[in-house]
């Protein structure tokens, strides 16, 4: 028997070609024999596409409704931060990935870091402006330089600036509020940059994948270009001692469980070449990239998980756990909503 299974896809956010590249290599290896598969596109001006259709907003969510489980291959506002998450539990259709609380509690950096801490994990310093607020001279004092300067809820790099002189951070947050008008000022790590991607399989075991290391050959930085125009190289697993991946794959771990995740999350680290050896966490990515290009499915190979079966896992999971019960204490049937 098939699976009735939607691709949800495109976006209002920056990062729309990004989602479009996810989904291709997400549509390119679904085997069509075990899923009858619909494309749905969200369109940069929000109007939306069944199989290349343009449909009227509720004739869409009524295909959604209809599907077994939905894949929401969707990065940034409008979609990874949590809104297209409770779409789909108000519609009473099981999703691929991270629930409400997640995507948004993981989109905001801000609102990451808090998160984390408390949960004992390390950090860099920062402070998070508010549309109208300012760096204070004491948030300067205790900040060291080169400072990021990162809008708090976007992906992909965009909008974040490197800064090496205090001078330069106006102009940096300005630019940042071009993408979100809330801007995290972070301290810039020293160190090696490692990713980890978790995966929870049907069963509920939650599994960290071999790191990955990141070797940015172009800016100084992996930023928007190095990520998806081959200015970096990633090495996979990363030459570390067995202990050292073992701390990093249980932080990452940690970082899920913190965050009430689901389904996969990839948590992106700063390793220190000097002083305390424990892991920074940099970010996290609740639906992280899904590209030919992208860390994620890259890791997974390397582990013995090729792109189909990793697909696969994670819609046999979101089937598993289709009355999420742990979300809102109802039976997925009892909140789904007639539409018109």
């Amino acid at each position: 028997m098939t699976t009735r299974l939607a691709v949800l896809y495109g976006g209002q956010s920056g990062e729309h070609e990004v989602s479009c590249r996810s989904a291709a290599s997400i549509l390119a290896h679904l085997d069509r024999e075990q899923y009858q598969v619909t494309e749905v596109l969200i369109d940069r001006d929000g109007g939306w596409h069944v199989d290349g259709q343009p449909t009227p907003l509720p004739a869409a969510l009524r295909v959604l409704r209809a599907q077994d489980v939905v894949f929401p291959a969707l990065h940034g506002p409008y979609g990874e931060d949590g809104t297209v998450s409770s779409l789909l539990e108000w519609l009473g259709v099981p999703y691929v990935g991270n629930g409400v609380f997640a995507s948004a509690a993981g989109m905001d950096k801000g609102v990451t870091k808090r998160l984390l801490a408390a949960e004992g994990l390390r950090v860099s310093p920062g402070v998070t402006l508010r549309p109208d607020e300012d760096l204070s001279p004491d948030d300067q004092r205790r900040l060291e330089l080169p400072v990021f300067v990162k809008p708090a809820r976007a992906g992909s790099s965009l909008g974040v600036v490197k800064v090496d002189d205090w001078a330069g951070v106006p102009a940096a947050v300005e630019q940042a509020r071009q993408v979100d008008p809330k801007v995290l000022i972070e301290q810039g790590a020293r160190g090696r940059e490692i990713d980890v991607a978790v995966l929870q399989h049907p069963d509920g075991r939650v599994q960290a994948g071999p790191p990955l290391e990141i070797r940015v050959t172009g800016a100084g930085f992996f930023d928007y270009d190095a990520k998806y125009d081959g200015g970096a190289i990633f090495q996979i697993p990363a030459p570390l001692d067995e202990a050292t991946t073992e701390v990093l794959q249980d932080r990452a771990i940690r970082a899920f469980q913190a965050l009430d995740c689901r389904g996969l999350l990839r948590v992106d680290f700063f390793l220190p070449t000097e002083g305390s050896p424990e892991p920074i966490v940099n970010e996290v990515n609740t639906f992280p990239g899904f590209t030919a290009a992208s860390q994620f499915p890259q890791i997974w190979q390397q582990a013995g998980i090729g792109f189909a079966a990793l697909i696969d896992i994670l819609i046999s999971g979101a089937l598993a756990d289709q009355d999420h019960s742990h979300h809102s204490g109802l039976p997925r049937q009892a909140r789904a909503v007639d539409l018109v």
